[in-house]
This record gives C-alpha cells, sequence and structure tokens, in this order.
C-alpha cells in the first residue's frame, strides 16, 4: 500500500447529524442492528477534482477510539435525505467513516453535470485526498444504488490499492443498456430517472415538487411527437444530455465509450451485488455477476422481489444488513456474518408469500431447459411443435400503442406483478395458454423465446411476456423482454421487406425470474408488437427517435409449424418433471 500523506491541519470533530437524520434513526431502528457508537458530521468539505473544479463532500465520523475503515460514497442526487441517512448515519454508527460526494455539476460541486462522463476521474481525485486525512487508515470501501453503483464502478476501472469491497445495489456498469433495453428507448424510466438528476440534489422537497411536475405531464409528453419538442414538459426545462442520450441511440457510436465503467473483472475487489426482480437493473447485474464469477472474484448476488427503489423502504433491514456483512467482513476481518453460499434469490409465486433460497451459483448449475410450443391456435403444448402449419398475426398501431402494464419500472406504483388480463383481451396482443399444471413447476433463470416472423415493414418490436394464470383466470406478469428490428438501435435483425416479406427467425430474451407457478396454474406467453410507455413506441419508420412524427401501423405475423417452431425455453429446477407429465387435460 503507498504511503499515506497526513494531513497537517488540526482535525474538525464536526456537528450533530440533521435533525431530520436524528428523528428517522428513532422511528426506523425496528430490524436494523443497533449502532456501536455516536456520530459526528462534517459538511460542506471542499476537495480538488484532477482539473481544479471543487466537488463539495460530508464526512461523517464515528465517534469510536482506533483507525476505522472508510466508505466512499459519490452521489449526483446531493448529500441530504435519504442518502446522509440510508449511508452516512447508518454506516457511521457501525464504526465507518462516510465520505459522500456531490457529482460535478451537483449538490453545489462545482463544473458541468455530464452524466457518467467523470466519475472515473473524480472518484481517483477524490480517493487522493482520503489519503491525506488523519483519519483515514487505508482500508476503503464503496456502497451505493443506482447512479451511485456506476461511480463505484467507474472507480474500479483502475482501482486504487486501498480499495477492498465494494457493495452494488440496483446499478450498472452500462448505462446505454438501460437507456436502450433491447435496442428500444427506456422512455418511462428514463423521463423519471432525468427528473430525480436535475432536481434531487436542490432537496428533497424540490425533489418532490419534480416528481409532481413530472406525473401532471408525463402522459402527455408520451403521447406527443416529436419527442424532441415534446420532453421540455416534463422537466421544466431542456437537458442538454437527455438530447444527446436521444441523438446517440447506437450502442457502439463513440460517444458512449467514455461514459461506460468497462471494468477489468480480474481486478475488482470483493463485490455484493444486489437488485430486484422488477428492477430495470437486473439484466446489468446479473451479466457483471457472471463476469466477475468466470474471473474468479469474491462476488456475491442478491435478487429480492423489488424494484428499482423498494428494497429501501419495508426491506430496508434485509438490504442494510447484507451490505454491512460485507463490508465487516473484508474492511473489519469480521466473517462472521458471511453467507456460505454466493446467491441469495427470492422465489415469487401467486397467492402465496415468497421465500429465499440460497444457491451455490447463478443461475443454478441444476437447471434445465424445459421446452413449451406455440401453437397457431392459441395453445402452449408440452409435446412438440404442430405437425400442421398455421400463421398468428396482430396489427400493431403507434397511434393507439399497446400499453405496458407491470413489469420492470422506476414506479414502485406500476412495478411487478399485476393483472394481465384487460391486456390481454386487446386486437393487438397475441396469448397462447397452456392446459393447467397437475403439479408445481418452478424456473429460476433466464427465460427466452425463439419466434418466426415477419412483418409489413423492415420497422418493428417484437414483446414477449410470461405470466402465471392461477384458478380463477387471473393473469399475472412473471417476465418479460423486447427486441426491436430494422433501423435504428437493434437487439436482432431481421430481413422482413414490404412485398415478399421472408420469415426472419428471432430469440427474443425474456429477462430472468425465480417463480413457482402452482399446481392447477397456466402458464401464458404474450406477443405484441410493444408495450408504451415503458418503451417507446416504434413509429414503423425508421425515423430518428427525438424527431420522428409520422406514425405507420405495422402488421406482425407468427410463424407455427414443425419447420418454423415458436418454443419458449424455461429455466425449470431439478425437483421438476417433464412439462408433459405436468399437464392436466383440464381444470
Amino acid at each position: 500500500m503507498p504511503p499515506r500523506v497526513r494531513e497537517q491541519m488540526p482535525v474538525r470533530r464536526g456537528g450533530r447529524l440533521p435533525r431530520h437524520v436524528r428523528v428517522m434513526l428513532r422511528l426506523s431502528g425496528r430490524g436494523l442492528p443497533e449502532p456501536v457508537c455516536s456520530v459526528a458530521v462534517e459538511r460542506g468539505i471542499g476537495v480538488p477534482a484532477g482539473d481544479g473544479v471543487t466537488l463539495l463532500t460530508d464526512h461523517y465520523r464515528p465517534l469510536i477510539d482506533g483507525p476505522r475503515p472508510t466508505l466512499l460514497v459519490r452521489c449526483p442526487y446531493g448529500r441530504g435525505f435519504p442518502w446522509d441517512y440510508v449511508y452516512g448515519a447508518l454506516f457511521a454508527g457501525q464504526g465507518f467513516h462516510v465520505v459522500i460526494q456531490s457529482c460535478r455539476g451537483t449538490g453545489g460541486s462545482g463544473g458541468e453535470l455530464d452524466p457518467f462522463r467523470h466519475e472515473a476521474a473524480d472518484g481517483q481525485a477524490a480517493v487522493a485526498w482520503l489519503r491525506q486525512q488523519e483519519w483515514f487508515s487505508g482500508a476503503l470501501g464503496t456502497v451505493g444504488a443506482s447512479y451511485l453503483g456506476y461511480t463505484q464502478l467507474a472507480l474500479a476501472t483502475d482501482p486504487p490499492p486501498e480499495l477492498q469491497a465494494m457493495v452494488i445495489q440496483v446499478g450498472s456498469d452500462d448505462f446505454h443498456e438501460f437507456l436502450y433495453p433491447g435496442g428500444a428507448f427506456a422512455l418511462e424510466s428514463t423521463l423519471t430517472g432525468v427528473a430525480a438528476l436535475l432536481s434531487m440534489d436542490r432537496g428533497f422537497a424540490r425533489f418532490l415538487l419534480a416528481m409532481t411536475r413530472l406525473l401532471r405531464h408525463l402522459g402527455r409528453v408520451e403521447r406527443t411527437l416529436p419527442l424532441i419538442d415534446a420532453y421540455p414538459a416534463a422537466f421544466g426545462r431542456r437537458a442538454a444530455f437527455f438530447e444527446q442520450w436521444l441523438a446517440h441511440p447506437e450502442p457502439a457510436d463513440p460517444y458512449w465509450a467514455p461514459r461506460r465503467a468497462t471494468v477489468a473483472a480480474e481486478l475488482i475487489p470483493p463485490a455484493s451485488l444486489l437488485t430486484g426482480w422488477s428492477d430495470v437493473c437486473l439484466d446489468a447485474t446479473l451479466a457483471l455477476y457472471g463476469r466477475l464469477r468466470d474471473a474468479g472474484r469474491e462476488v456475491r448476488l442478491i435478487v429480492g422481489p423489488w424494484n428499482h427503489a423498494s428494497g429501501f423502504n419495508d426491506d430496508m433491514p434485509t438490504v442494510f444488513g447484507e451490505a454491512l456483512g460485507w463490508l465487516r467482513a473484508y474492511l473489519c476481518s469480521d466473517r462472521s456474518d458471511l453467507p456460505q453460499q454466493p446467491v441469495r434469490v427470492h422465489i415469487g409465486e401467486i397467492g402465496v408469500p415468497g421465500r429465499w433460497r440460497d444457491l451455490p451459483d447463478w443461475p443454478p448449475p441444476d437447471v434445465r431447459t424445459q421446452p413449451w410450443h406455440l401453437h397457431g391456435d392459441g395453445t402452449l403444448a408440452a409435446a412438440g411443435p404442430p405437425a400442421r402449419t398455421a400463421v398468428s398475426h396482430l396489427r400493431y398501431d403507434p397511434a393507439a400503442p399497446t400499453p405496458s402494464v407491470g413489469g420492470p419500472s422506476m414506479d414502485s406504483r406500476a412495478a411487478g406483478p399485476r393483472r394481465n388480463n384487460a391486456l390481454e383481451a386487446r386486437a393487438d396482443v397475441l396469448a397462447f395458454t397452456s392446459p393447467a399444471l397437475s403439479e408445481p413447476l418452478e424456473i429460476i433463470g433466464p427465460v427466452s423465446i425463439r419466434l418466426h416472423v415477419r412483418a409489413s415493414s423492415p420497422h418493428f418490436d417484437v414483446f414477449a411476456r410470461l405470466c402465471d394464470v392461477d384458478p380463477q383466470g387471473r393473469s399475472w406478469n412473471v417476465c418479460d423482454g423486447l427486441v426491436r428490428l430494422g433501423g435504428g438501435s437493434t437487439a436482432a435483425t431481421a430481413d422482413a421487406h414490404s412485398g415478399d416479406r421472408p420469415w426472419s427467425a428471432i430469440t427474443v430474451p425474456m429477462g430472468a425470474t425465480a417463480h413457482r407457478f402452482g399446481a392447477v396454474h397456466q402458464l401464458r406467453v404474450q406477443i405484441s408488437g410493444g408495450a408504451h410507455p415503458r418503451f417507446a413506441r416504434n413509429t414503423g419508420t425508421g425515423d430518428p427517435l427525438a424527431t420522428a412524427t409520422r406514425l405507420v401501423p405495422v402488421d406482425i405475423e407468427i410463424g407455427h409449424g414443425a419447420s418454423q417452431p415458436c418454443l419458449l425455453s424455461l429455466p425449470a429446477t431439478a425437483g421438476s418433471t417433464s412439462p408433459s407429465a405436468m399437464v392436466a387435460t383440464s381444470r
């Protein structure tokens, strides 16, 4: 470890925690570990970045004897509530120095906000400043959620020798994938995230006002074209970086290279990764776990029944306890709370409480792919593909786009499992349903579907969703995914053209899940041409996202037959029998 330069200035002990933090500590202690010490805070410290910009920083000091590890939290959402409580007070009360720094252009820090652009260099500058502090022991960890996870990974692109542990919660190393999942723009989540980014650093009250404004204008913004003229109503202003995101949809565009945290997995310190089944960063978290595991790194994965923010509400004791155990293990050499299994997932089930399960890896090594075939008569069959050729068809009209219902979302009120019956009754949604199961079916892992498609335009989307239909006939979404075909940002390419319209085979990744279908339940697959406003509607024209105004309906066909099998692949656990043995003839 390099020698540290000791600060020559007298140590400033700092003041009391803000009143709202003290109130939160009194009101929310149930389920959280008791603090081991009192905490003082020094606020508004100016820390120089490499180019001379001043980054405002708060230091939460544990009032306890002896050297203590330090946690670095770099945040674009201000340094007040909830960060001062969730990270500052709670972790400092467990004996950690906690440094919360506002990213440049936010929370009073100098410079201009250009999301993702400067986090690697500014993180290194923060560590250089830490080395000069007399209280810095040389043991450094990082913790944080969402963008705060990205700042950790940006620092880890060139990990300083002091960095010994990371806790990345609902985060990503590549926010292009957040913005353009499957190649379609994540309209609703991006508008919500940008509204928070433009307001929260000015205080929680300003954030609430911004969210109120967003909700008031959201529906009109999502329906109005061109988007470049509609979106300012959602924020009350223009945002140059948002317009740049719209202008650069392609993942290979050079614009994104300096805005990715491309980490060398073999250099990453022990990392704990947390996400939820309805988190918009689920896929990114699972992919990062796989890269770290393949590189032989120490890594922990927790996937709960959460969306992007809900794990920090009622399940805060679980989220905080996982993070605290990891940081104690690798910063304090206390492995008493470190689990033996590296993966913990929550298994959902309709109508009954879910349950947690510890696993040796992700995906579990004992799962096996179970095939289900989509037939032209609307059935989902455990037997082979249909002997006769059939075609299912739908018309997607972007002027009346197929709506999104449930699933991954930034909005806790709309996320997760939701009733899908009204959606499935629409003429622009195809539904394929299995007979009732004679015994339960448990799936844990990634789900996908192979389809043979063609369309009246080369520019169209395919949205696929797996649902659980309960004995009362209520349909609940489990997992889903979308791919955009044709021009623009594409996750798959089809050779569909007007006129001859040849068939193309595509695979739609439908995300990952851990779910148990109960006996007498049915499986259902939905196929449609979109899920708006979760994904920006495909205009059917290939015109640029920001400036498109024309809307062209697209006829989409799905082929069924022995030579064109449409195949749903489910990751069944070892306890599940073959699908044909589980299917009853009737309810």
